[in-house]
């Protein structure tokens, strides 16, 4: 976008201003700081472009925040909600997930920055969701990605998400799901998620709905043993706390990559 005088500058914010935060934020959302570095010039402008273009009508207030990313509701022209992933552009916490990127045939060109590490990063679950999706494993439905924002589907109602299975009460037909989820991921989409745990997977009364899918790598990803390893490991141990009866970790890694 060319240069603005202050004048010009100015008439812009206010016109962005009346499109955003049509609603409360979450109560729980109390990071004015983490507000300021979200909301920076360039990610207003790229909220902005995704209003006139009408990919969302307006915002509303953010539903959960990380260290990486804060989640806002928006809402399309259909009046329809629409989760908004905006990764943090001021962390440095991307540097440590290089390792999900470096080796991934998918990635092959990284340009150095945190600024286009933070775009690519966006970009990545974009295209790890689309490819899921595609496949017909249950996770937001992906509509589109603009520098550090992925506008995608959001689950849930009235602005409040789904809760994961950390929050909610379990039985072995979450196990098998969740099984049945990595064999998908694995045989259906060529991924592994490389961060799954109990906090990442929404429990709906259609099935469980995978999601923080940045992680994800391609299985010929030179570390994919490991990061399955780990993932089949973290829901195991999260079964095992409830008190479920489950496989062996070593089976089910021989059931999901055979």
């Amino acid at each position: 976008m060319p240069d603005l005088d202050k004048k010009q500058e100015s008439k812009l914010d206010r016109r962005i201003a009346s499109k955003l935060y049509r609603g409360s934020p979450y109560d729980g959302f109390k990071k004015n700081k983490t507000v300021n570095e979200v909301l920076d010039k360039r990610t207003i402008m790229t909220l902005f472009e995704l209003i006139t273009s009408h990919t969302i009508s307006y915002v509303n207030g953010a539903i959960s925040a990380g260290k990486e990313s804060v989640v806002f509701w928006g809402v399309d022209d259909g009046n329809a909600s629409v989760a908004l992933k905006i990764y943090l552009v001021s962390t440095s916490n991307f540097k440590a997930r290089m390792r999900y990127v470096q080796g991934d045939p998918r990635f092959m060109r990284i340009k150095k920055g945190t600024k286009n590490m933070v775009d690519l990063w966006a970009k990545k679950e974009f295209q790890n969701a689309s490819q899921c999706y595609d496949a017909g494993i249950r996770v937001p439905r992906p509509i589109r990605v603009h520098n550090n924002v992925f506008a995608m589907e959001f689950i849930g109602t009235h602005g409040t998400p789904a809760r994961t299975l950390l929050n909610c009460m379990t039985d072995e037909s979450d196990y098998s799901e969740a099984v049945m989820l990595l064999h998908a991921l694995y045989q259906k989409a060529g991924l592994i998620h490389g961060d799954l745990s109990e906090y990442n997977i929404f429990k709906t009364e259609s099935g469980l709905v995978l999601f923080d899918l940045g992680s994800a790598v391609d299985r010929r990803h030179p570390r994919s043993e490991e990061f399955l390893q780990r993932d089949i490991n973290n829901i195991t141990r999260f079964f095992v706390k409830r008190g479920l009866t489950v496989d062996n970790p070593a089976d089910v890694y021989k059931s999901v990559v055979s």
